[in-house]
């Protein structure tokens, strides 16, 4: 008897945990089809030159313990110290005696300390916000002072939260808000604060507010918010790491994986998908199964299946996204001095990742890889491996530009704030990545009517970041695609599967 089949698309953290689980708990074959060269998705990390690069920080860190069981599975956590940890004599009260030494093993854990600051007016402040003595000193007696006004107005008139603006200003005051968090939003998403739907600060932001900040600095509480997380794990060779572990054990039982196959047809008859058709070798090929997963772009999505209302194609094709583009550069040292208690190697700045904060420039964040993973950095520590990070649209002058034109100008915004010497880099790349995040304006307010054409395809299952429509974590991905395999063993319901964090408290707290 043959068994059941699933097709799968995306090889992102949703789609392979999906084919992870399924061969897990089910006897149904997965077949994953994915668009790229590449497993991981947005998670992926590319290889340049000796050196490993990252799309965005992805801290692995998750509230779900079935989720760090299947981490854990597949990368232990270190048991001795990696080689910054040996060179700054680091000693993590959390390392796992049965697991691997990092120096001598590859798929290994690293147990990494969580700074990330912003950067505003060439000074650092906490992120989250903290009520430190040097925050009132970097941001002046008088800001300091209209910051205590607006935040104790905001705390006793609270706005009605029609936006993410409303959102913000309730929870930090609007004089926080606008040296904060305005200019970054808008530089994220392209569109101000005050015509972005509030459930972005809900579901990403959540519980953040001053309030808690000051609750966490004065009485250091044993939850905190999912933000405020002192240390996570993170693989030896960069989050994509994790996702070709996980690519490896499905293929090893008995899943497929199909690399270079992109979608281009969806076949559908009444309420179910029939098949799909992906060009593999400039040729279509069909494929048939009882079960389908969908985490490609719900955009993508509504013009590739077969049959749709106009009504629904023309919401669907017009959600937002956010196109993500990283120019990886290597510099012998920061020109920014590491001024922290914490130890650092070759006087740099501790940080896994900076806000750039300042409204002339189009830069959102800058990552340090060697803080990430020393074990991504070919020439650890005699030079520092960088990400420099920009969401735009595919229609703008800055994704249009050549690789050239738009290394030089990343390199030049990130001399002008006195970072780096324009004249110090050695090497640079540039990474793009269209559909990054999802976003909530335009179109987005109606998308339940998507949702609810989606949900009557009985043997449809939308998981993961692009394919729910939702800024989601990697282990929120990864839960969806998990919640979809219950569903199929009637363990939860279909509904479930989209309310993966969407209640307030789901990710906020960590005992």
């Amino acid at each position: 008897m043959n068994s059941k089949k699933a097709i799968i698309v995306g090889a992102g953290p949703a789609g392979l945990t999906a084919a992870y689980y399924l061969l897990k708990k089910t006897d149904i074959r997965p077949i994953v089809l994915e668009a790229e060269n590449q497993v991981g998705g947005i998670s992926k990390t590319v290889a340049y030159h000796g050196n490993l690069v990252d799309l965005g920080g992805h801290r692995f860190f998750s509230k779900s313990e079935e989720i760090t069981k299947i981490w854990e599975e597949l990368c232990p956590v270190q048991s001795h110290p990696a080689k910054d940890d040996a060179l700054l004599g680091v000693e993590h009260k959390q390392l796992n005696p049965k697991g691997l030494n990092p120096e001598e093993n590859e798929n290994v854990f690293l147990i990494r300390d969580r700074v990330s600051r912003i950067f505003f007016r060439k000074k650092f402040f906490d992120y989250p916000i903290s009520i430190k003595p040097q925050t009132f000193i970097n941001m002046g007696f008088v800001n300091t002072v209209k910051a205590g006004i607006f935040y104790v107005y905001s705390a006793f008139f609270k706005r009605k939260e029609n936006s993410l603006e409303d959102f913000y200003i309730n929870r930090f005051g609007k004089a926080l808000y606008g040296m904060f968090f305005e200019n970054y939003t808008e530089k994220l998403w392209g569109v101000h604060p005050r015509n972005i739907s509030p459930n972005w600060g809900r579901q990403r932001v959540k519980g953040l507010s001053l309030s808690k900040a000051i609750i966490n600095a004065i009485f250091k509480p044993k939850k905190k918010e999912t933000s405020l997380i002192e240390s996570f794990c993170y693989p030896k060779r960069g989050c994509g790491q994790m996702w070709e572990l996980m690519a490896q054990k499905v293929l090893d039982m008995g899943g497929k994986i199909i690399l270079n196959a992109p979608v281009v047809r969806i076949e559908t008859e009444k309420n179910k998908i029939q098949s799909v058709v992906a060009k593999i070798d400039n040729q279509e090929k069909v494929f048939i199964g009882d079960y389908f997963f969908s985490s490609m772009a719900i955009k993508d999505f509504a013009n590739c299946v077969s049959e749709i209302p106009n009504d629904i194609k023309e919401l669907a094709v017009n959600l937002p996204y956010r196109d993500f583009m990283t120019v990886a550069i290597l510099v012998p040292e920061l020109k920014i001095k590491n001024k922290t208690k914490i130890k650092t190697l070759n006087h740099l700045i501790p940080d896994t990742w900076v806000y750039v904060q300042d409204p002339s420039l189009k830069m959102c964040r800058f990552q340090l890889f060697n803080n990430w993973s020393p074990y991504m950095v070919h020439d650890f520590p005699k030079t520092v491996w960088m990400g420099l990070e920009y969401v735009c649209d595919e229609k703008d002058d800055l994704w249009k530009n050549s690789d050239v034109e738009f290394i030089q100008f990343a390199i030049n915004e990130l001399d002008s704030i006195g970072v780096i010497d324009k004249n110090d880099v050695l090497d640079a790349v540039r990474i793009k990545i269209k559909k990054a995040y999802p976003a909530y304006f335009g179109v987005y307010d109606q998308f339940d009517t998507v949702k609810n054409y989606l949900n009557t395809f009985d043997n449809l299952y939308c998981v993961g970041r692009n394919g729910q429509h939702r800024y989601n974590n990697m282990d929120h991905s990864m839960l969806t695609a998990i919640c979809a395999v219950q569903s199929i063993l009637g363990q939860c319901k279909k509904e479930d599967i989209w309310n993966v964090n969407t209640e307030e408290s789901y990710h906020e707290e960590k005992q």
